[in-house]
């Protein structure tokens, strides 16, 4: 059983930020709120100058564009709201930009709709995106593709959609930076006797009942959605808080104590990672030799040189079983490339594969993030 103590935002190392659009955009004027962009851009220097790496899911590119498209106030049609974000997505990636570039932080756009995170092989496309922008430095900004997303392929709410960013980024810990600064036994502004949880350390029917009765002063689907989000989160293996976004420098003042509810990871990252992929009906084989078995055993990915037959059909993102040379099975992973360029590049080396398939692919077969021995 995890304690308060043990959740602190001091220890991410993988972090994702959440921000509403009602914290960006100004309700009424509908311009951006400059100076806690600005404090939020502070926070984000602060907690990457001790390692940290940090990934920002943020609303706010169809607020941003219906006020300068001038579009009027109320629902919009799908095709202006659509007109609206591409508009406000050059906005807002400027605004990110402008804030972070004084501390020194590159920035980069990522547009994402569900059907990234359903469909196996842009699934792993956006988690090898997300993870070579990390690993270079890049702080991503991400968003739901408003400009191309329609009511079947979208998430609906950027709860969601940052803890399945939070999922595929594989990261520690997910912070929704909210109207509320935390969950409640009911809502606050009715019930006296309504009280803040510090930590959750399971989601209860008990729970998920107190989420169905406009808890904290939300909507009803508002803290409903926190809770889906909690669910997905801390199956995963990342921590979620919830806390109060509107103040200047949220994130510094939650690492500084400030009220909010920690949902408690049941496991780490990696191992639900693990569990996922090892629960997936293979539908093919790769056979590989000695040499390459024992790479897998020291924890390598799966390189081309290293196999020696393939079996079956498959596409890219879709789970093959690795073999032996003798023919037993070792383990299951995710491979990064069909049946048919696997049999092409079998054997050989990597540096040869551009020569071999006609484009530059990557170096290992199945990598070893993507593997369960």
């Amino acid at each position: 059983m995890a304690t308060l103590s043990q959740v602190s935002l001091s220890d991410a190392r993988r972090l994702v930020v959440k921000i509403g659009s009602a914290l960006l955009v100004d309700r009424d004027s509908g311009a951006l709120r400059s100076e806690w962009l600005h404090s939020l851009a502070a926070d984000v220097a602060h907690i990457r100058a001790r390692g940290c790496q940090v990934i920002l899911v943020s609303s706010g590119s169809i607020a941003l564009g219906r006020g300068v498209l001038g579009l009027p106030a109320g629902g919009l049609a799908l095709e202006q709201s659509q007109a609206a974000a591409a508009v406000g997505q050059i906005q807002l990636a400027r605004a990110y930009e402008e804030a972070l570039a004084p501390y020194g932080l590159v920035t980069g756009q990522v547009l994402v709709t569900l059907e990234d995170s359903t469909d196996r092989r842009r699934y792993l496309n956006s988690r090898a995106t997300m993870e070579t922008l990390l690993s270079l430095g890049v702080t991503p900004i991400v968003n739901e593709n408003d400009t191309v997303a329609t009511d079947e392929i979208r998430y609906g709410d950027n709860d969601r959609l940052a803890a399945q960013v939070a999922v595929t980024a594989g990261a520690d810990q997910l912070v929704l930076l909210s109207d509320v600064d935390g969950f409640y036994s009911a809502n606050p502004n009715i019930d006296a006797s309504a009280r803040r949880y510090d930590l959750i350390d399971t989601i209860t029917p008990e729970i998920e009942a107190m989420a169905g009765d406009g808890v904290s002063g939300l909507s009803k689907g508002g803290m409903i959605t926190k809770l889906m989000a909690a669910r997905v989160a801390t199956e995963a293996g990342c921590a979620m808080a919830i806390t109060l976004g509107t103040p200047l420098n949220p994130l510094r003042a939650l690492e500084d104590g400030a009220p909010a509810t920690w949902f408690s990871a049941q496991t780490d990252p990696q191992a639900a990672r693990k569990r996922w992929i090892a629960a997936m009906k293979p539908k093919g084989e790769i056979r590989i030799d000695s040499g390459a078995e024992t790479a897998l055993a020291a924890g390598k990915s799966l390189l081309p040189a290293g196999i020696h037959a393939v079996a079956g059909r498959f596409g890219r993102g879709d789970p093959v079983a690795i073999l032996s040379a003798d023919g037993n099975r070792i383990g299951l992973g995710l491979t990064r490339y069909t049946s048919d360029e696997a049999r092409a590049i079998k054997g050989r080396r990597s540096a040869d594969i551009e020569a071999i398939l006609g484009y530059k692919g990557r170096a290992a077969l199945i990598h070893r993030d993507d593997m369960v021995l």
